[in-house]
């Protein structure tokens, strides 16, 4: 299709996907703000906090590449569609949630339709518009998606100080009444013709089961339950290299550069995961800040990455990523550190802004360079699902962060409600989540290498999201072309 972006069509088209990305992106921003509250509103243990981060986390990264595959086959337009409707009425239901389980299980299915509309308002944008529109667009996405993110916290800590936790969740409703009506009006109909064969739905199974299974355990603390999420990871590996045409394609970790930066991927996202876990409980729980406190609190270090990212993508493209890769998590580590000044009446310009600007500082230069470095490290056919492993990657790591950590730190049930516990236990995890950081820039500076530049379009080096890196989908080549052009990317 060759739809322009100046057209009406086409300025439906970027509002449709905006409002679709940005139900998914607000909800990861903001549900950690209200968690205190969530758990004195419904009664609920930190391991009950726990599973309300992590069970939207869990289908989400276990599901989101057969969501993207769901999308060729029957209709990028379609499943995006459906997509929202079921994240909207899962939003309900966890709005409406009578007690924590009920809230948890809504959560399980709100990743469900994350996984769906996901994928699908990318595709959307690389499917409709004429080649020469669709940097442009997709830099309008991701601006727009940057913005949401910066906004997110402010907008949760203000529903949670104002109308209530409930309306972190309501909110979506509006939102998708608002989007499916334009998605199914003006959003023209796209799938890839040559998608073909079965769906991986046994290794979506398993691959969600096994992380389930292992964030059981480390959450109740039941070996027999991170046991066997260890074997069913081995029996999803053992899948995907018999199955035809599997999710998680084995030669794909040929490339050792590929590998390398999702071991990277994975330290830098569980720390992260860890840190916007524990970060905004502290500042609650300990330094008596309000949810919209807390919320604007930790505000600097999305900006610092809406401001800079684009610059950081630019440096990394001149210097090769190995620097930005080793130094990005060193930085952030620092910032993590420096986290351990915030305590009981902790002053904001002295104790936690540094911390969220070295920071920022350091997921500026890490971030960008990163995706980009993922991108160049397989061929552009391969694009699209490499970009999906390393997302899924990301996704998965911070679930099982915010699952192990508070174990490792020795946090009880109770520490949430108990500043001086919660305090020496955030202590306690913050270096934690520094090591890992530590980890990171060792194996990247150990293994990373300048690959060879297959990527110049301004969105595979802008990144505002903070929760996972690109998604990208593939784009199929044209008999004309005879070469898959390149894909776009969206804020984690």
């Amino acid at each position: 299709m060759d739809i322009r972006l100046a057209s009406p069509t086409g300025r439906w088209v970027v509002l449709t996907t905006v409002l679709g990305s940005s139900m998914a992106l607000l909800d990861s921003t903001v549900v950690n703000v209200a968690l205190p509250h969530i758990g004195d509103d419904l009664d609920a243990d930190l391991a009950a906090l726990q599973w309300i981060v992590n069970a939207y986390l869990l289908t989400l990264a276990g599901l989101i590449l057969l969501g993207g595959a769901l999308g060729d086959r029957y209709g990028r337009r379609r499943v995006f569609v459906v997509g929202v409707a079921w994240f909207a009425l899962a939003s309900l239901a966890c709005g409406l949630a009578p007690n924590a389980p009920v809230l948890i299980i809504a959560r399980a299915l709100q990743g469900v339709g994350g996984a769906l509309l996901t994928p699908g308002s990318l595709a959307i944008i690389q499917a409709s518009f004429h080649p020469d529109d669709r940097a442009r667009a997709v830099g309008l996405w991701s601006g727009f998606g940057g913005i949401g993110a910066a906004v997110g916290p402010f907008v949760g800590g203000w529903l949670v100080d104002g109308p209530g936790w409930r309306w972190v969740f309501l909110l979506n409703v509006p939102l998708a009444a608002l989007c499916v009506p334009v998605a199914l009006r003006h959003v023209p109909e796209s799938r890839d013709p040559a998608a073909h064969g079965r769906f991986d739905v046994l290794g979506a199974v398993l691959c969600a089961l096994g992380l389930g299974l292992v964030t059981y355990g480390l959450i109740d603390e039941l070996w027999w339950a991170g046991a066997a999420g260890v074997v069913v990871a081995a029996a999803f590996v053992v899948v995907e290299r018999r199955t035809p045409e599997p999710m998680l394609p084995p030669s794909i970790f040929a490339s050792r550069q590929f590998t390398a930066v999702n071991l990277v991927t994975m330290c830098v996202y569980a720390a992260f995961g860890g840190y916007f876990f524990l970060a905004s409980l502290q500042l609650q729980v300990v330094s008596g800040y309000s949810a919209l406190a807390a919320g604007v609190a930790l505000l600097p270090t999305t900006v610092l990455m809406l401001l800079f990212s684009a610059r950081s993508g630019e440096l990394g493209e001149k210097i090769g990523p190995r620097i930005p890769l080793t130094a990005g998590p060193l930085i952030c580590a620092v910032g993590m550190l420096l986290m351990l000044r915030v305590g009981e009446d902790a002053s904001y310009v002295a104790d936690v802004l540094p911390a969220t600007l070295v920071l920022g500082l350091g997921m500026v230069t890490l971030v960008a360079p990163l995706t980009a470095t993922v991108l160049a490290s397989v061929d552009t056919a391969r694009a699209g699902i490499a970009s999906g492993i390393n997302n899924a990657a990301a996704r998965a790591a911070g679930l099982l962060a915010v699952a192990a950590l508070p174990l490792l730190a020795g946090m009880g049930p109770e520490a949430y409600r108990m500043p001086a516990e919660f305090e020496a236990t955030f202590r306690r995890a913050m270096p934690i989540c520094a090591g890992v950081l530590v980890l990171g820039a060792v194996i990247a500076w150990a293994t990373v290498r300048r690959p060879p530049p297959t990527c110049a379009l301004p969105e595979c080096r802008v990144q505002c999201g903070v929760g996972a890196p690109a998604l990208e989908r593939p784009e199929k080549p044209s008999p004309e072309q005879g070469a898959p052009g390149r894909p776009g990317a969206t804020p984690g």
